[in-house]
């Protein structure tokens, strides 16, 4: 309805932009003393009628703006939506090559082209081709002379030839602008990201330079496409004059012959200057038009990007009895050159804690990847409660599954928010018994801002052991049934790792625990620990039993006795 109203309210507003220059002609006439229609209302009538059609005429404009501004909004919001949850359904794989900051930049553009599209498709485009028919009708009836039609539709046409032509080449050098745009602003995101990194190895001119080179190839092509638009606006102008002053010529040849009358030769300029205006955004707005359909191709690339991981049709959702793991002969691989786990078969009884252990590249994390269904197991299977994971939904899975990771990552916003984070809706007694869990309570407490303090951003006002409290205290609140810890005190100091691993106790009773540990000292508690090197299990049983077999176990760890001994 809103698009009718406004393509209504957009013919309205040309139509009487077309009588505005008839009754101009006609108060023109009227004043040099030649014949009007019986109905004008003399000079100072048509003149005054002149300013209600110029002020009527914007008037269905505006009305036409506002009618359709809901609809393109409405249209770019879902849009974005759609795009930002199909970037979220998307693999770790994706996300592990994908550039960030280019990311961000192609649906940034993406959705601006489609607004310009949606905009100038429908109220600049069409309306000049609209306005073009009303004006050649309107001179063919006032005049009764075909030529001017023909010389207006000759300079139109040499015209749009130009114009296209010149922006198609122009179009090239935008995308290059474009392309160093993004490699500019990816760099600096990087960089930003990275801010620790850069001071450590005090990089910052380094990064600098490295971001003025790309800063240098964007200046290039930037400069490339303002000279050109320099001689597109120029070439524009002549064309546009030539056609102007044929008409303009042949209306004055027209008046000295005493075939047309004065008010003829101002209805004739006011058409041409009518017409002249919308086509000097012509070139901008094609250029826009094949830049926003770039971008736009850019952005619908993104949404054809294949979900890797999908729920098979109406997969029900997981039921959990008792939270029984079993990892089933499973096999799995990155691609298909290296495979990172070979028929592994790990059983998790429920309410227990397994520690899977092995030095670095053993498929360790992987089987914590493998659990959350951030990839499929290559062969084999994972089940809960004998419930493949492949055939339940992953919302249900995730809800299930609480993990606490080696290094937390916090949103920049409050500690409350990034504890109730956890659970949608949590109140703040629940936030507040999740951090004394946590054991996070009384530091917070002893903030300025208590749980109001805003940690940053990736929660780098916080300590590594702070952090991590509020991320057990996330996890907490959210409850799950199976708990995954993956390396969640590695990164930590002894008195700091022996703090925090008391909270994971108490977060890991009465719930299923998989605990992917480094530290063997982490997992003396376990009751039963799993062995994995090279991508199969090598040895199975508690800390003691582990000991006395001689085997990898206890070079593991007769190796970090002595490190820490050392």
């Amino acid at each position: 309805m809103r698009v009718a109203l406004a393509l209504l309210a957009l013919v309205a507003a040309k139509a009487i932009a077309i009588l505005g220059p008839i009754l101009q002609a006609w108060a023109v006439d009227d004043l040099a003393g030649e014949n009007v229609p019986n109905f004008a209302l003399g000079a100072i009538g048509l003149t005054i009628a002149y300013a209600f059609a110029r002020i009527a005429t914007n008037g269905f404009q505006q009305i036409r703006d506002s009618l359709f501004a809901k609809v393109a909004q409405r249209a770019l919001r879902r849009l974005a939506l759609e795009t930002f949850e199909h970037i979220h359904r998307l693999s770790l794989r994706y996300h592990i090559t994908r550039k960030t900051g280019g990311l961000s930049r192609v649906i940034e553009r993406g959705v601006k082209g489609v607004e310009f599209l949606l905009r100038y498709l429908v109220f600049s485009t069409g309306p000049l081709l609209l306005e073009l028919i009303f004006i050649s009708l309107a001179i063919f009836w006032k005049l009764q002379d075909w030529r001017y039609v023909g010389i207006i539709l000759a300079t139109i046409c040499i015209y749009v030839w130009f114009t296209f032509g010149v922006t198609e080449w122009r179009v090239k050098l935008r995308r290059k602008m474009n392309e160093h745009d993004t490699d500019a602003n990816q760099k600096a995101i990087d960089s930003l990201l990275n801010f620790e990194t850069v001071k450590y190895f005090g990089a910052a001119k380094r990064e600098a330079a490295r971001y003025d080179i790309a800063m240098a190839g964007y200046e290039a092509a930037a400069l490339k496409t303002t000279y050109s638009l320099a001689f597109l606006n120029f070439g524009q102008t002549v064309l546009i004059t030539i056609g102007l002053l044929s008409v303009m010529l042949l209306a004055a040849l027209g008046v000295q012959a005493g075939e047309l009358t004065v008010g003829d030769f101002v209805l004739v300029n006011a058409y041409m200057i009518q017409i002249t205006m919308p086509l000097n955004f012509l070139g901008t707005v094609y250029r826009e038009i094949r830049q926003a359909l770039v971008d736009m191709r850019q952005m619908f690339d993104l949404l054809d990007e294949p979900t890797e991981i999908k729920d098979r049709a109406k997969a029900p959702t997981l039921k959990i009895a008792s939270g029984h793991l079993y990892f089933k002969k499973v096999s799995f691989s990155y691609d298909q050159e290296r495979q990172i786990l070979k028929e592994i078969t790990i059983d998790v009884p429920a309410g227990k804690t397994v520690a899977i252990v092995g030095p670095s590249g053993s498929g360790k994390s992987t089987i914590g990847r493998l659990l959350f269904r951030f990839y499929d197991v290559t062969n084999g299977a994972v089940l809960i409660d004998g419930q493949d994971v492949r055939d339940i939904t992953q919302d249900s899975l995730h809800q299930a599954v609480g993990v606490v990771p080696q290094d937390t990552v916090l949103f920049n916003d409050t500690i409350h928010y990034n504890i109730s984070y956890g659970r949608e809706n949590a109140t703040h007694t629940e936030v507040i018994n999740a951090a004394k869990n946590a054991q996070i309570h009384k530091f917070i407490m002893s903030l300025p801002q208590k749980y109001n303090t805003v940690v940053g951003e990736r929660g780098l006002k916080l300590s590594g052991g702070e952090k991590q409290r509020v991320g057990i205290a996330r996890t907490l609140l959210k409850n799950p049934p199976i708990l995954l810890l993956d390396e969640a005190t590695s990164a930590l100091d002894s008195e700091t790792e022996h703090e925090i691993q008391e909270a994971l106790e108490r977060v890991s009773h009465g719930r299923t625990v998989v605990m992917i540990a480094h530290r063997l000292s982490t997992v003396l508690k376990a009751d039963k620990i799993i062995v994995l090197e090279d991508g199969v299990v090598v040895e199975v049983g508690t800390h003691s039993e582990l000991l006395k077999q001689n085997g990898r176990y206890l070079d593991l760890w007769t190796l970090q006795r002595s490190e820490q001994i050392a």
